[in-house]
């Protein structure tokens, strides 16, 4: 299992994200960029939604905004029932290494740890005692139970992204925010990720949220959001490539219509 029973996770919010009109805007004056234009929305715990639209859309900016990689300029961002704006940057810090994980495009493993070292990072940055046993455990369940003495260097793309997945899922957080996550890799290698990523949603009970451009990444998930100006243009539920596909194509359409 990924995810133990605790009294924490047996508290938890039915509600795992909630956005309460978010706004970003980067520059000033005549050269400011709007990025996200007052988004809101809900994502039950235990749920795996992707996130897509065009380039510019907002995307990214709504996955750090909401991962409290970056804070917005205005509105409210709740994990787990808990409002993580409006604190210091060490009250933010703290909170994200409580309750969120990440998982990158690149991967950001430091190259002179192992994968053992790697995985139990995030306890050691937050203070938490480090269970060898329990990061063992969740190595050997994304298949690399044979590789906690060797480095990021001496591993392929997928399995560096594997260990990225544990290093996430380590700390037990409330939603696993992940940035592109296959967009590295090849298409073998893809598929395992996203087969990790819904099996810590549908039998562990995470939560993921994933970025991403490619329609088959996003037909792993529940639910897709799409983006389009820096606003919500629709959401696919139990989405298909072909559906994927067919609403990008689609979302300036004034009759894009939530399904």
């Amino acid at each position: 299992m990924f995810g133990r029973k605790n009294q924490a996770q047996t508290s938890r919010a039915a509600e795992a994200l909630r956005l309460v009109s978010v706004s970003k805007s980067y520059g000033s004056g005549d050269s400011a960029v709007t990025a996200l234009d007052g988004v809101t929305l809900s994502l039950p715990a235990g749920t795996f939604t992707a996130v897509m639209g065009p380039s510019g859309s907002g995307k990214s900016t709504l996955l750090q905004c909401a991962a409290g990689l970056d804070r917005p300029d205005s509105g409210i961002v709740m994990v787990d029932g808990e409002e993580m704006t409006g604190g210091s940057e060490a009250e933010l810090t703290r909170f994200r290494r409580q309750r969120i994980g990440f998982v990158f495009q690149q991967y950001n493993l430091l190259p002179t740890l192992t994968v053992a070292q790697n995985t139990t990072l995030p306890l050691r940055l937050a203070g938490r005692r480090v269970d060898r046993g329990r990061a063992r455990q969740i190595l050997a369940q994304v298949g690399l139970g044979d590789r906690l003495g060797h480095r990021p260097d001496q591993l392929s793309g997928g399995q560096r992204q594997r260990v990225a997945i544990a290093r996430a899922l380590v700390t037990e957080p409330s939603v696993v925010f992940a940035d592109e996550p296959t967009g590295a890799l090849d298409t073998r290698s893809a598929r395992d990720v996203l087969r990790l990523l819904q099996e810590a949603v549908r039998v562990h009970g995470r939560t993921v949220v994933m970025v991403t451009h490619d329609p088959v990444a996003a037909s792993y998930a529940d639910s897709v959001l799409f983006l389009a100006d820096g606003r919500l243009a629709g959401e696919l539920r139990a989405p298909t490539v072909d559906a994927v596909a067919e609403r990008l194509a689609h979302l300036g359409d004034d009759t894009l219509l939530e399904v």
